[in-house]
């Protein structure tokens, strides 16, 4: 018999790469959850982790045992939230989403879910995608607002993924910067720039896009909010690079000027399990598409009523 207690634990270690970080968060002591995994080990009769001074990595016997714990926390996690609903008589569906998207895309969504299920408890919770889609794999999220950058979704297993919207990333400079009445920069022309960073998964994303344009990224500062950001290109930091979901309609008098291509995007969508396609999950991402139609369309016609896109001033928007 296969200890679930023991696959919890196998599960944090595989997540932590090492048994001293697994013990951590686990508030066990290191030597405690070493016996844990030895104790499975017996149980399944094969090793589930390989050891070494650098951590530990799951066996192939290991990532199976991860992937039907996944499972099993999930059914458990969904029984108990079925139980709830048999004995409050309400129905509840979480939403997990990163930061703008919840600021820009999931208040409109809400308005119309919330009208049409009076009867439904929402509850929303914020984390960057690694977090949010393993809240959906694990039970403990309905739906996740989620995105990705150039190349797949990370760790799309179990899940569906519907697409929203692609949300393009512009340069945003500072008053009176010299290159604030350009129609569109090639990346390349800010090498000398001082960069600010609106989200630490930005970072990596941007140093690429900079080794492709031929320079070394220059940080002179790192934030983990695109308003935050905005702030300090204001102040003089700095030039950042800002997804459209991510701009601050309030911000200083900031010009945005987009990027010549292959031009930054985020892509934005919404992931749940293939299990458990609920008709609730379903109208939560009816109400998100039609959220993201409603930022996308407007945009498309600014475009097309326009002979050339231009460097955009935030007061104006």
């Amino acid at each position: 018999m296969i200890d679930v207690a023991r696959l919890r634990v196998l599960r944090e270690v595989a997540r932590q790469g090492s048994f001293s970080k697994a013990a951590a968060v686990l508030l066990f002591t290191p030597s405690a959850v070493s016996q844990q995994i030895s104790a499975l080990e017996r149980a399944v009769g094969a090793p589930v982790v390989e050891r070494s001074t650098r951590g530990v990595v799951l066996t192939e016997s290991g990532r199976l045992l991860v992937e039907s714990a996944e499972a099993i926390f999930a059914e458990l996690h969904r029984a108990r939230e079925q139980i709830s609903r048999l004995t409050t008589g309400r129905s509840r569906l979480t939403v997990a989403t990163f930061t703008s998207g919840g600021r820009r895309l999931l208040p409109s969504a809400l308005e119309g879910f919330v009208a049409a299920h009076p009867e439904v408890e929402v509850n929303v919770v914020e984390g960057e995608p690694e977090v949010s889609l393993s809240l959906v794999r694990e039970g403990r999220a309905d739906l996740a607002v989620a995105y990705h950058f150039d190349g797949p979704l990370p760790d799309s297993s179990g899940l569906q993924w519907t697409p929203l919207m692609d949300d393009p990333m512009s340069v945003l400079l500072p008053p009176r910067h010299p290159l604030a009445g350009r129609d569109e920069l090639d990346l390349a022309e800010l090498a000398a720039e001082s960069w600010v960073i609106g989200c630490t998964r930005t970072e990596g994303f941007l140093r690429r896009y900079a080794a492709m344009a031929g320079f070394e990224l220059r940080v002179s500062g790192s934030t983990t909010d695109y308003f935050f950001a905005q702030a300090l290109v204001a102040a003089g930091l700095g030039v950042t690079l800002v997804p459209e979901l991510g701009l601050d309609p309030g911000a200083a008098d900031l010009t945005l000027v987009p990027v010549r291509p292959p031009r930054p995007a985020r892509y934005v969508g919404v992931a749940a399990s293939r299990r458990h396609l609920s008709p609730l999950v379903e109208a939560m991402t009816g109400a998100l598409r039609e959220a993201a139609r409603q930022i996308v369309e407007p945009q498309v016609v600014e475009r097309t009523n326009s002979s050339r896109v231009t460097g955009r001033s935030m007061v104006t928007r």
